[in-house]
Formats: C-alpha cells, sequence, structure tokens
C-alpha cells in the first residue's frame, strides 16, 4: 500500500476499535445505571437437570433489608437474552431485580428437548432460583415474555397452579396470546391465571397471534379486532364463558376482581405495531413498565415514558457498525504484513461500461432477483424444508431456521454460477474478461493463503468481542442483528453451515466483483451501491408486499406465513453490507474468495449464536 493510504487505513483501524470499545463502555453505563445495578452473566444447572444461561440485574438498593420484587424475562423462539435489553434496562433502573434468560435450546442455555415444556422452557427454573435470592420479595416476583417467551411463562402457570407453593404473582404476556380454554373440561372457557394480575400485549399487526376462529379453523378476525372478541372479553371478565358476560371491556384498562379471596388485575394493550417491532418498542415498553408499577409497586418509581434503552441500542449499533469497519481495516493491515503481503495485488483499473455490459448487467441483476425471491416463496411452501425448519423431525444440522436460509442461499448461489457461466460463454470471453486477471482463477496457492488471511480476520474480530463481552456484558447489534459471544459448541455447528453460507458468498463476490465491476457515470460507488440493492432487492420487496397487504387487509398473504417475512430484516441488511465489504476487500487483493470467507463466516457465526438448537 502506498503511505497515505496506510495511514488511512490506520485511521480507519484505530477508528473501529474505539468504536467497539466505547460503545460497549456507553451500553455498559446505561445498563448498570452507572454503577447503581450490577450485571451478572450467570450459568448454572437447573432442577431440571439443564444448563441455563442469563443476566442478573441487581440495583442496589436491592438488599437483604430492602426486599424488591423481581421479575424473570424472556426472548422469543430463535432468539436470546440480550433481545430483551430495553426490558431490562429499564425495569432495573426502576429498582426491581431482572432476570434475563436464555430460554432452553437458545443462547447459552441447554439445546432445547423434545419436551418443550419442560421447566416451561427453562422459565420456571429461573423462577425457583429468584425466589431464592435473599433480597428478592417473594410475594412479588413476576414473569413476561415476547412471543414464545410468552408461551414459556404459559408453561409456567401450569408448573406454578401444580406446585406445593406458588411463586409467581404476576404475568405479562407479549405477543402471544393467553391459555383462554381447558382442554381438559371440553375447551371450556376458565381462568388457568387464578389470583395473579395478568396482562397481555396483543399487536394490531402481530403475525401470528390474537385471531379468532370458527369450529372448522377457519380465521373470522383479525388481530386488529382482537379486543372485542370472545377470547379477549372471557380474559378481562377472569375466564368467565363469552355467553355470561354482559358488558364489553375495552383496552388500555386495569380491571379488578376478587378471585379465592384476593383482588386480581386484568389489561389488556393493543399497540398498532407488528410482532417483532414489540421487542424494540417503546410504548410496549412502557406498557410493562405500567402494568408491573400497578402489579407491585416500582421501588424507584419513574416515568414510563421516560427511557433510556434507546442510549444502549444506539451505542450497540455504533459497536456493529466498528464492528463491520474492523473487518475492512484489520484486513487491509494485514496485507502490509510478511505473512500476507503476498495477497495485495490491487484490482485492475475499473472501466467505463459497454452499452452491451450495461445490459448484461442489468439483466444478469433482474434475473438474480426475481430467483432470489421466487426460490423463498418455494421453499416457505415446502413441507420437508419447513419441517426441518421448524425442528419438528429429527435432522443432522440441529438449527432449523439457519438451515432455511442457508440453503436458499446455496440455491441462489448455484443460479448465480449458472448465470455467471452462461455470461462469460455468450458475452464475457469475447470481451475480454480474463478468469484469471479478474482474480476468478487465482491459482491454488493464492486461494488458500487467502482463505488463511480470512481465518485470521474472523479470529481477530470475534476475540475483540469475546474480550469486551467478558468486561462490560454487552454484545454489538441493532435490532435483529446481532453479533455476540458464544459458548464453544456454536462452533462445531457453524462448521455444519459454512459450507452452504461459503457457497453463496464466495459466488456472490465472484460475481458482484469478478462480473460486474465496472464504473458507471465515471463512478465505481455507483456499481457498488447498485450491486448492494440487487442483492437485497428480492427480500425488499417481499417484505413491502407482505406489509402492505398487511396493514390493508389485517391478514398476511396467503402462502406467505410470517415468520418467513420476519427471517428476511437481518437478511436485507447483510446481503446489502456485504456487497460493500466484499467490493472493498476485491479492490485491494484482486481476490474474490477472501472477501467470500469472511463474510460467509461472520454470518453463519452471526446467525448460530442467535437461534434455537434442538438436542
Amino acid at each position: 500500500m502506498k503511505t497515505s493510504l496506510v495511514k488511512r487505513n490506520s485511521f480507519w483501524l484505530v477508528l473501529s476499535l474505539v468504536m467497539m470499545l466505547v460503545a460497549s463502555i456507553g451500553a455498559s453505563i446505561v445498563q448498570t445505571g452507572a454503577g447503581s445495578i450490577s450485571v451478572k452473566d450467570m450459568n448454572w444447572e437447573t432442577s431440571s437437570g439443564q444448563t441455563m444461561s442469563a443476566l442478573l440485574f441487581k440495583p442496589d438498593s436491592a438488599t437483604v433489608d430492602n426486599k424488591v420484587p423481581a421479575i424473570v424475562v424472556s426472548h422469543g423462539w430463535w432468539n436470546n437474552r440480550e433481545m430483551q435489553d430495553a426490558n431490562y434496562v429499564e425495569l432495573a433502573r426502576r429498582g426491581y431485580v431482572v432476570v434475563s434468560i436464555d430460554m432452553y435450546g437458545h443462547g447459552n442455555s441447554s439445546p432445547l428437548t423434545t419436551d418443550v415444556t419442560l421447566g416451561g422452557t427453562g422459565m420456571y427454573d429461573a423462577v425457583k432460583l429468584v425466589a431464592d435470592f435473599p433480597y428478592v420479595d417473594t410475594d412479588k416476583i413476576g414473569v413476561s415474555g415476547h412471543s414464545n417467551g410468552a408461551r414459556a411463562a404459559n408453561f409456567s402457570m401450569f408448573i406454578d397452579n401444580a406446585a406445593d407453593e406458588q411463586l409467581i404473582s404476576a404475568v405479562l404476556l407479549v405477543d402471544n396470546d393467553a391459555v383462554y380454554t381447558d382442554a381438559e373440561a371440553d375447551n371450556a372457557y376458565f381462568n388457568l391465571y387464578g389470583a395473579r394480575d395478568v396482562g397481555i400485549v396483543a399487536d394490531q399487526y402481530d403475525e401470528f397471534f390474537f385471531r379468532s376462529y370458527s369450529a372448522e379453523g377457519e380465521v373470522l378476525t383479525p388481530p386488529r379486532d382482537y379486543i372485542g372478541t370472545p377470547n379477549a372479553q372471557s380474559f378481562l371478565h377472569f375466564g368467565a364463558a363469552p355467553d355470561t358476560i354482559s358488558d364489553t371491556r375495552e383496552n388500555g384498562e386495569f380491571y379488578t376482581d376478587s378471585v379465592d379471596g384476593q383482588d386480581a388485575l386484568r389489561i389488556v394493550y393493543t399497540p398498532a405495531q407488528t410482532h417483532p417491532w414489540g421487542t424494540i418498542s417503546k410504548s410496549t415498553v412502557a406498557h410493562q413498565l405500567d402494568f408491573f408499577e400497578e402489579a407491585f409497586g416500582a421501588p424507584n418509581p419513574i416515568d414510563s415514558g421516560t427511557q433510556v434503552w434507546q442510549v444502549k441500542e444506539t451505542f450497540t449499533l455504533i459497536g456493529l457498525i466498528g464492528f463491520g469497519i474492523f473487518l475492512l481495516a484489520f484486513t487491509r493491515a494485514m496485507l502490509t504484513t510478511r505473512a500476507f503481503a503476498g495477497l495485495r495485488t490491487p484490482a485492475a483499473v475499473v472501466v467505463p461500461a459497454t452499452r452491451k455490459g450495461l445490459a448484461w448487467f442489468w439483466g444478469g441483476m433482474g434475473v438474480s432477483a426475481i430467483i432470489s425471491g421466487w426460490s423463498w416463496l418455494i421453499l416457505a411452501n415446502t413441507p420437508w424444508v419447513g419441517a426441518i425448519a421448524f425442528n419438528a423431525v429429527q435432522f443432522f444440522m440441529p438449527q432449523g431456521a439457519v438451515f432455511f436460509v442457508a440453503f436458499w442461499a446455496a440455491i441462489n448461489a448455484i443460479a448465480a454460477i449458472i448465470i455467471m457461466t452462461i455470461s462469460y460463454l455468450v458475452f464475457g470471453r469475447k470481451n475480454g474478461l480474463d478468469l484469471r486477471a479478474s482474480g476468478v482463477l487465482p491459482g491454488w496457492k493464492k486461494f488458500f493463503h487467502g482463505i488463511g488471511l480470512g481465518v485470521v480476520v474472523v479470529v481477530a474480530a470475534y476475540l475483540i468481542v469475546f474480550v469486551l463481552d467478558y468486561f462490560f456484558k454487552t454484545d454489538f447489534r441493532w435490532w435483529v442483528v446481532a453479533v455476540k459471544a458464544f459458548t464453544p459448541d456454536k462452533v462445531g455447528i457453524a462448521l455444519m453451515y459454512l459450507p452452504l453460507f461459503g457457497l453463496y458468498f464466495v459466488a456472490n463476490s465472484v460475481a458482484v466483483n469478478a462480473f460486474n465491476r465496472f464504473s458507471i457515470r465515471g463512478k465505481e460507488w455507483i456499481n457498488t451501491a447498485l450491486l448492494a440493492f440487487f442483492n437485497a432487492l428480492a427480500p425488499i420487496v417481499l417484505v413491502i408486499a407482505q406489509y402492505t397487504h398487511f396493514f390493508t387487509t389485517g391478514y398476511t398473504i396467503d402462502g406467505f406465513g410470517g415468520i418467513f417475512s420476519i427471517w428476511l430484516f437481518p437478511v436485507i441488511l447483510i446481503l446489502a453490507v456485504t456487497a460493500v465489504i466484499s467490493r472493498k476487500i476485491y479492490r485491494e487483493t484482486n481476490n474474490p474468495y477472501i472477501a467470500g470467507f469472511i463474510n460467509a463466516a461472520i454470518v453463519t457465526l452471526i446467525s448460530v449464536s442467535n437461534t434455537l438448537t434442538a438436542a
């Protein structure tokens, strides 16, 4: 590299390290209340014989002489404990003891067994631990979960009801239905929750829940009409049969009744938002705070509209951006070392696109986008793929959701290889495309040398993640995309999926750099931006179509289940960003395989550390 470029790269490398450090320190300051809340990373063997991972937030005000309420919070399916950061930050700063769990099968907890109800999927096992904390008021233990975390709360109700001593006093179900009917009593309406205080956050545009059904299983009402359904009214009337109810109760109001001689609360909130937005919604966090203050009384009352978790989310986003910059800057820095200097081969000067070249470019991008969207929908409607994705069948790959995305990626890689082959044979070979000069055929020595560089970069990047996690107990994330520390077993799992992701990101890097690199209007960055956009175009179109239809009609598109549009959110960001990373590394090395490997390894590790693992 020229001296000026080395200096410039050094600036970006230092900046990336500063960004990650500042992000970790800033996020830590927020979640510890500037030192007034201790944060502990817990890992223990539960009474169910499983290993559970959780974060414990203990305000300094919680002592043996000043016992305070405690709340166990849980993420949803295919997520982890950090997805509850908005809730644990706000609850802890209001004086509650908070335990944010990795449900069984998630994060750093044991893989999920065939008995998904075991220990309330881990939630009730965490409640039993919390009940032994000497600084917890055992008369005021609550549980709250998002999506399948709410289902874990429902599982916990059955266990708690059967226990000699009931431990749970309040329940908030976020983005999942309550249990309305008793399966053992001919599905009669009943009150599973007894005298506990219970609330529901029922999103008006929830992709999965809050619909009413006919006896034949047909949907009668969309989620935005939930409050008027028999289920909602029975819940707000403490389990009364709908045909015995004479009044209609409203959303957003607390209703009180006496159950077994105790006053109990019921409330339903109906924010106009989608299911995944519930994890990052200011209004849902406010509902959470209002509910538990009504149920328990906040040890440190703060208005529910005053929230600071967004500051932590901003810091973790800065860390995520810093992580991405580090991948580029550290790769460039390694190219100045003796070990990898041989890979430093600047790519050929970019040339303006010809009219025929542009025709092939737009045609190839259009066909690729169509195949990308079409194949996603086909897989979403293929029964055997769905069975693996939802872990409904035994499969040697233990993470069904990751398999779905990786398998789709591999299909698109094969399509890209076919398109590139046709492009080369029909157009490229006749118009000066040299496979060796463009790096498609770098030779085996440079190929494996490049993979070695990729390994060094990935290991260095995650070493930083682990060190900062050790000291500050925070990850790098923005909503559904997160780079986090993981347990050693995830490495073995990642190796199962790396070939599928590797096939895609290598093929994509070759396509982006060797077949589609030229200037448009004299600007290479326009070409790069277009490639990043087209990489993510099909997912963008599918998401727009899904939610336009949903918001207009109240229902998701037939044959396009809600989870399949939700899985596209991180895909959109990842596909766009990896195209840019790929281009920038290629320009320094003339080798598309280095960036292809780095992207594949990073995306694989992100995927396997943020999802469900079956036993």
